[in-house]
């Protein structure tokens, strides 16, 4: 039953970056189901088992946020009714949870890994057929119904993953398959025509120079020309409306304009200073900065001022525990798989500086695949070394053995009985 649920997750997994391909309104009904199968194969799996995985202080921080939003939409507010947000995060509490529980193994954590490059392609396809087909018509293309910065990050994030999976995964095709995503996925987010997704690019392909030191000479040459395809099939295939939008990247970020995000991050920055300790409340971003800003309210375009506006300082703390929990953990990981994991996390806190992307699953799954699979290398690590121990506990004995049945040999002799 355990194995069917993990499937079930690997399902939910490789939905998620292509959820609203297939929605119903704005409702990503493909990745619901999907998530809803899982847990609730996930929880008869348990129940029959009848055995929980001690949860990690990464879970502990996460439950505290959600805790403290609970108390702080009760007391200080006295709300009865939580928004669709808060709802949102214990959903997403109970995708940890299921990460954690299903996928104690590294294999399993590796195999997550894949089902989300996967998703990716798929993503990422549907990006490239849409300009094929709509390039006289839209001037920036994304998946779906999804946001084009949205999705940029979503397939930035997947860099770093199909990078090391293509580096070690036992299948020749799935090596090649993670490989060949470079590309595509490069393309695929040039067409977003996001800049931010540019900077989180340049970011998750960090993972590739941090790890060439490991890389016999016939990867190390795979690679280059992974790397030279890339640049020059994004050269040839990126318009040049987007090319200037991308192009003005660096000017944006010297003129604090950030894509008239400035704005909003002030207006959101005056509101903390009016609730510095409770925050606006879940959900209430927008509302609160409404006087301010008027018509122009906007969401926070930056994870962090908005989980620190809505939340208030105790929030934020809580929140970013969650994060400090995972990096303190991958800090334990060999030394390639180390490097991976701190440019699969550096990623991940680029991608949301300029997104609200504090209650996006792709978050939620990063941080529970990096904490997991540090889990997963110290347990079996562990492993081998108690049964090194108890092989060397074993080899003594028969020494001993073999002393105390051939007390008149000489030491030479010993020896080579025992060789």
């Amino acid at each position: 039953m355990t194995s069917i649920a993990y499937a079930a997750l690997w399902l939910f997994v490789f939905t998620l970056p292509w959820e609203n391909v297939i929605a119903i309104g704005k409702v990503a009904i493909l990745s619901r189901v999907t998530g809803a199968l899982a847990l609730g194969i996930a929880m008869i799996a348990v129940a029959t088992t009848g055995r929980f995985r001690r949860l990690h202080a990464f879970h502990l921080a996460a439950l505290l946020y959600i805790v403290w939003m609970a108390i702080e939409l009760v007391v200080f507010f006295g709300s009865v009714k939580p928004p669709a947000k808060f709802w949102t995060y214990c959903q997403l509490a109970l995708v940890l949870w299921m990460v954690w529980e299903l996928a104690p193994t590294w294999r399993r954590q590796f195999g997550l890994l894949s089902a989300y490059v996967l998703g990716c392609y798929i993503a990422a396809l549907d990006t490239i057929w849409l300009y094929r087909s709509q390039a006289d018509v839209l001037r920036r293309f994304s998946a779906g119904n999804t946001d084009p910065n949205d999705l940029a990050m979503t397939l930035a994030l997947a860099l770093p993953m199909a990078w090391y999976v293509g580096m070690h995964h036992r299948s020749q095709l799935m090596r090649w398959i993670c490989r060949g995503y470079l590309p595509v996925g490069i393309i695929a987010i040039g067409l977003t025509g996001s800049r931010g997704g540019l900077l989180t690019t340049i970011v998750a392909l960090m993972v590739i120079p941090l790890t060439m030191d490991r890389l016999t000479p016939g990867r190390l040459m795979t690679a280059l020309l992974l790397l030279v395809g890339s640049a020059g099939l994004a050269a040839v295939y990126i318009p040049e409306t987007i090319v200037k939008r991308l192009s003005t990247t660096g000017a944006e970020v010297e003129d604090a304009s950030f894509g008239n995000r400035f704005r909003l991050w002030r207006a959101g920055w005056h509101v903390f200073e009016q609730r510095p300790m409770t925050g606006v409340g879940t959900g209430g971003y927008v509302r609160a900065v409404t006087p301010e800003l008027g018509s122009d309210a906007r969401v926070a375009h930056n994870t962090y001022l908005s989980v620190l506006v809505e939340q208030g300082i105790v929030g934020l703390m809580l929140y970013l525990l969650m994060f400090l929990a995972v990096y303190r953990a991958i800090r334990h990981l060999p030394k390639l798989e180390r490097r991976f994991a701190l440019t699969l996390f550096a990623t991940l806190l680029i991608a949301i500086l300029p997104l609200t992307w504090e209650d996006r699953k792709p978050v939620w799954f990063v941080l529970a695949a990096l904490l997991g699979l540090s889990q997963a290398w110290i347990a079996e690590s562990g492993a081998l070394a108690r049964q090194a121990a108890a092989g060397a506990g074993q080899l003594a004995g028969a020494r001993a053995a073999a002393g105390r049945r051939m007390p008149l040999a000489t030491p030479r002799a010993d020896q080579d009985a025992i060789a």
